[in-house]
């Protein structure tokens, strides 16, 4: 199975799906006009990603800014990932960014994943 690289832009976010690594990242911000079409291939790569998955898989997620319906798709990663068994959700915020360190709680509320929360700083 070949990694997953979507060149992040001004708008959209990187995307590196590594099935060798177990390793998956989105960062970056997340404001792409069809959001659906542009997250599409990820999740169609999950899915082929959980017929023969690692043992352990993490999910990092650095995210500058993300809009509404980016947060739906994210939502959907979060949700294609949660019968994993030994997946783990990296969240990762700037440090002065409580809004996206409040995003990443409440998606921890809603999602049977473990969650591990870092900052950094710019």
């Amino acid at each position: 199975m070949n990694t997953l690289h979507i060149e992040g832009s001004d708008d959209t976010p990187e995307i590196i799906f590594n099935k060798e690594t177990g390793v998956f990242e989105i960062k970056g911000r997340s404001l792409p006009e069809d959001c659906v079409e542009f997250f599409r291939p990820a999740l169609e790569w999950i899915e082929l990603y959980k017929k023969e998955p690692n043992p352990i898989t993490e999910l990092v997620l650095k995210l500058e800014y993300i809009n509404t319906a980016s947060s739906k798709l994210i939502q959907d990663i979060l949700l294609s990932l949660e019968k994993l068994k030994g997946t783990k959700i990296i969240w990762c915020a700037r440090d002065d960014d409580d809004d996206m360190e409040a995003m990443g709680h409440e998606y921890a509320e809603i999602i049977e994943l473990p969650f591990e929360f870092k900052t950094y700083t710019t």
